[in-house]
């Protein structure tokens, strides 16, 4: 039995198909856990979705940014950006299905010894507090009125977490940190217009992750969302998404029996978006 984390696919199915022959993985015996952002920019969101539905219970998937950019295009919340490949699916005949099983996907997994989500977590919470404000999202995103939290979803404020928050605020906090997050300053005010490398810090922000003393510090987590961070490979922190969609890799970090220990696979992609394209 073998048991992988896999970066951001992006619709780029083929890669996937090829990454899964490559660690040889059987369904009924190894198990997958794909760190979000399953659809967009690349050029078969379709057929990643029905790959991932047909796996069942041996793949386990997040959502990312993309996965509920298709939810909120699918409901009429956000217009399509002219750089979608999202037409295959909300064309479907089954489309409601699928964005039935979409919307039941996990905020943040701790599975293995890996805590796993997207983008990253502030600094405030702990590997506990991350699981349950994921559960609160989980139940807007899975509720009768599931569609409201769409409307209140976007947006940058409030940009830092309080235990007070409550409604929109709150959850709106918690999405931006699970799907957006890359910078923060030392009190997690978070930053979202950069997106370039941990280099590119603006002044007074760092990398989630680096953040002194932040409460999941020594817990293993693993996440994608920055395909320009370059390799982070850690015991504590595997940095999953290798830029597929833009020509880089589609890369499973499978998971050892020594506690933080990966072993890292990669196939090369194809470029399926133009720099500047994001």
């Amino acid at each position: 039995m073998a048991i992988y984390m896999i970066g951001d696919v992006q619709g780029c199915d083929e890669a996937l198909g090829r990454l899964l022959d490559h660690i040889g993985f059987s369904p009924s015996r190894d198990t997958l856990y794909l760190l979000g952002d399953l659809v967009n920019r690349g050029p078969c969101s379709l057929a990643v979705l029905r790959r991932l539905i047909a796996l069942e219970g041996a793949a386990h998937c997040l959502l990312g940014n993309h996965d509920l950019h298709l939810l909120a295009t699918a409901h009429g919340v956000r217009k399509p950006n002219r750089s979608d490949t999202l037409d295959e699916i909300l064309r479907a005949p089954d489309r409601e299905a699928l964005l039935d099983w979409l919307r039941a996907r996990p905020m943040a997994l701790h599975e293995h010894g890996w805590l796993m989500v997207h983008a990253g977590v502030l600094p405030q919470w702990s590997a506990a507090d991350t699981l349950a404000l994921a559960g609160e999202l989980q139940a807007a995103l899975r509720g009768p009125d599931w569609t409201d939290f769409l409307h209140a979803m976007y947006g940058n404020e409030p940009p830092l977490w309080s235990d007070s928050l409550r409604g929109a605020d709150r959850l709106r906090v918690i999405v931006n940190a699970f799907t957006r997050l890359r910078f923060c300053t030392a009190q997690g005010v978070m930053e979202f217009a950069t997106k370039d490398s941990a280099g590119a810090a603006p002044e007074g922000f760092m990398p989630w992750f680096d953040v002194p003393g932040r409460r999941t510090e020594g817990v293993p987590m693993a996440f994608g969302h920055w395909s320009t961070l370059g390799t982070v490979n850690r015991a504590d922190l595997q940095a999953l998404d290798t830029g597929c969609v833009w020509g880089g890799c589609l890369t499973a970090a499978r998971i050892t029996g020594v506690p933080g220990q990966v072993e890292r696979l990669a196939v090369r992609c194809e470029q399926a978006r133009k720099p500047g394209k994001k």
